[in-house]
């Protein structure tokens, strides 16, 4: 079945066809016809799936054919601003200009403005942008809710939400924001709620927002792709980084994604490779956002041999043929080895997933075997052999296994509504995953 049978607009169709796509992957083959049906929906897929134009290829067709259908105005007549008609929440930075760039991609021949907004960059270039006028507005929720609080977005005209990585923001702690964003829409809209992951949590959430939706998955849950080559390589905890260096020149690895489990790890990773002549760059929440942004367009060009990332690269990194994802430190959630791991093997391309397992982390990887249901292939490097009779040390900054949510490393933290705020020094940028940077007239509560 080609996207020619879906009902879009050939104008989007044009765009699609542009971008070298011919046949809807599953996830947009249920997407696209329920979204344009304009009804509430609940749909799952893992990553990598094209879930993002199962709703934003929709989206356009139906506000440009209701755009399409009013009169222009008078040229003697001041223009009118457009108000925002959908709004597109996402967890993270990388996520939301990874959305708004296939908004624009896929509407390049549609009468639709589009723009993100999120924290760790100036308000007011987003500020003037805004004042212009915008149909889809991508945001994250913590920088969109002081646009709220400084009177510069106005949300009653929206007639589509999208919750993107639902369970993700759930997971980081969202939910006060998201409800607090939900209050200031009109009632009667249509919901799109998208998630990687159906917990209880997800499930209880939709019901209080979606009605009657149609409910969709793609995608077995928690399974990682076919495409991708899965492998374990055991190792003594103070020869991670010498293996790493090895398996990178031995292989002669390119374009290497490589995740640790804190920030100060990562930078750490990154300097002992660049002495070991690897050229890496880190990204994390720490990283101001241009410095993100330079490093993933490295990355992404392949000028850039390895990117050291903590989990704000799992989801919403979109890069094409990426061939090597690295555990260089195993995530304490087993479902995040899935979304890591995700980011090769995507349309159909392959790629090589290794995880670097020392004794302290055989717990964390007997969750991941438990949660994918299979046993993950184990190489041993010769000139690496782990110590047989090594010790297991708790692991820092984490919990094993399945840990509380709220010790994850690197979470955006969250407080009660009646907490006193912190003074400026000691609030948080939006860090990891978009929570809110400082701003003044901050109403108390999560940041």
């Amino acid at each position: 079945m080609s996207f020619s049978t879906l009902g879009l607009s050939a104008a989007i169709l044009r765009a699609v066809t542009e971008r070298g796509y011919t046949e809807p992957t599953p996830i947009q083959l249920q997407a696209i016809p329920a979204v344009l049906s304009g009804g509430d929906l609940l749909a799952g897929a893992q990553t990598g799936t094209g879930k993002t134009a199962g709703f934003t290829l929709p989206i356009l067709h139906l506000l440009s054919e209701v755009k399409g259908d009013r009169p222009a105005a008078s040229s003697s007549q001041p223009r009118k601003r457009s108000p925002i008609r959908a709004l597109i929440l996402t967890p993270t930075r990388e996520l939301a200009a990874q959305v708004e760039e296939s908004v624009r991609e896929y509407g390049k021949y549609v009468k639709l403005t589009s723009m993100t907004i999120f924290g760790g960059v100036g308000m007011n270039p987003q500020v003037q942008r805004l004042k212009g006028g915008v149909d889809i507005l991508v945001a994250t929720p913590g920088r969109l809710l002081d646009h709220v609080q400084q009177g510069t977005v106005d949300l009653s005209r929206i007639e589509i939400l999208v919750l993107d990585e639902a369970d993700r923001m759930l997971d980081m702690g969202f939910i006060r924001d998201i409800r607090r964003i939900l209050a200031l829409l009109p009632k009667q809209r249509q919901n799109l709620l998208f998630s990687a992951t159906f917990s209880s949590e997800i499930k209880a959430f939709a019901s209080s927002l979606l009605d009657r939706p149609t409910m969709i998955e793609a995608e077995r849950r928690h399974l990682t792709a076919d495409t991708v080559a899965q492998k374990v390589y055991p190792v003594d905890r103070d020869q991670k980084r010498q293996l790493l260096t090895h398996l990178i020149k031995e292989h002669n690895w390119f374009q290497v994604l490589v995740f640790t489990r804190t920030k100060h790890g990562a930078d750490r990773l990154v300097k002992q490779l660049t002495e070991d002549r690897i050229l890496s760059l880190a990204i994390h929440g720490n990283k101001s956002q241009a410095a993100r942004t330079r490093a993933l367009a490295k990355f992404k060009d392949g000028s850039l041999q390895v990117l050291v990332a903590t989990d704000i690269a799992a989801r919403g990194i979109d890069i094409n043929d990426l061939p090597y994802v690295v555990n260089f430190e195993l995530p304490n959630v087993p479902e995040d080895y899935v979304h890591r791991i995700g980011r090769t093997g995507r349309a159909g391309a392959v790629g090589e997933a290794a995880s670097l397992v020392c004794v302290d982390e055989l717990k964390l990887l007997a969750d991941i075997e438990r949660l994918i249901k299979q046993p993950l292939p184990r190489e041993i490097v010769p000139g690496f052999e782990p110590n047989p009779h090594a010790k297991p040390e708790p692991i820092q900054n984490g919990q094993r296994g399945q840990a509380s949510r709220s010790k994850r490393p690197d979470r955006a933290p969250s407080r009660s509504p009646q907490a006193t705020p912190q003074p400026r020094s000691a609030r948080h940028s939006e860090g990891e995953h978009g929570a809110r940077s400082p701003v003044s007239r901050r109403p108390t509560g999560r940041h």
